[in-house]
């Protein structure tokens, strides 16, 4: 049978953001429910090694961490519920959202924090060797290649960004690029150009990355040009061709930016609509890590708390007189 769900502050998504916005708005009373979606914890469920998430001085697992902050939620009170959102409605308080088998999500204050996903080349080796020399993510994976030649595959201002990233880890740096010129914005591209430590391969696009043991142990590349193959040999490679904020839900009921993330107001989780406040990585294209997640979503949290406690005194006050 179709059940409504009613809450205080209704949650999308179950990463950092969400996850730390459900401990705190437990906390403040707002008996949060969090709707996990088809990836319950987000990206570190596929994140190997994590050494940079604060707290921890040996390295954990993602899927360990995930799971710790989810009991952590639990245990202050926050209700979990697996479903996957098809439909929202945004013209409240209440905010509802729809799940596929007909569940309907009722939250006086909505939290999105639906996440983003790294875009993937979608070449053989890939995901087999995932967490094994191939990753999305320079600053989460870099600290694992030190002193090791690296590749960083792209041409935009995450693909440059990431390569001069890495260099403080490697003095051997190399950039895949698939045309002869670079999207990026001319300043990053000045500084790779003059750093002695990253090189450019043009007109190269990734056939399929190579296993060894152990790992990775190299990119095998087609010219572009010539239709010449060759592997460059590498122990770590970063795709950084970008990422796909989860906001196909909010589109035309929430203002996107030309990347599709949503638009909140600077310094602030609040979206365009009052008591609609979006988190984590569907919000932020700058920094994409777990700890600026989690801060982001305790901020949710707090104006969520601040929204109700505001609503419910003018009803108060309202009914006085």
């Amino acid at each position: 049978m179709m059940t409504t769900h009613t809450t205080k502050m209704l949650i999308i998504g179950s990463g950092p953001a969400g996850l730390s916005a459900a401990i705190y708005g437990a906390r403040a009373g707002l008996e949060p429910i969090v709707v996990q979606g088809l990836q319950p914890g987000g990206q570190l469920t596929i994140t190997t090694d994590v050494e940079n998430y604060p707290g921890f001085r040996d390295v954990i697992q993602g899927p360990w961490l995930m799971q710790e902050m989810q009991a952590q939620a639990e245990h202050v009170g926050t209700r979990m519920l697996w479903d996957t959102i098809v439909r929202v409605d945004l013209s409240g308080p209440p905010f509802r959202a729809y799940g596929d088998g007909g569940d309907v999500y009722e939250g006086e204050t909505l939290v999105i924090a639906t996440g983003a996903q790294a875009k993937w080349l979608g070449v053989p080796g890939e995901q087999e060797l995932s967490g094994k020399g191939v990753s999305a993510c320079a600053t989460c994976d870099g600290f694992f290649y030190r002193g090791k030649k690296v590749v960083v595959i792209g041409g935009g201002n995450t693909a440059v960004e990431e390569a001069l990233y890495l260099t403080n880890h490697s003095q051997d740096v190399t950039l895949i690029h698939r045309r002869d010129s670079l999207r990026a914005e001319k300043i990053l591209q000045d500084r790779l150009f003059a750093h002695p430590n990253i090189k450019v391969l043009w007109n190269k696009a990734v056939d399929h990355f190579v296993g060894g043991e152990g790992g990775l142990s190299g990119v095998a590349l087609t010219d572009t040009v010539t239709g010449e193959s060759s592997v460059e040999p590498t122990q770590g490679a970063f795709v950084a061709i970008g990422h796909a904020p989860a906001t196909e839900l909010f589109k035309g009921q929430l203002p996107v930016d030309d990347g599709g993330y949503l638009i909140v107001e600077p310094g602030t989780p609040k979206t365009a609509i009052s008591g609609v406040f979006a988190c984590g990585d569907v919000m932020d294209h700058t920094y994409r890590q777990a700890v600026t997640a989690a801060g982001t979503g305790c901020m949710a949290a707090l104006d969520a708390e601040r929204f109700v406690a505001l609503r419910h005194h003018e009803a108060a006050q309202s009914a006085a007189y």
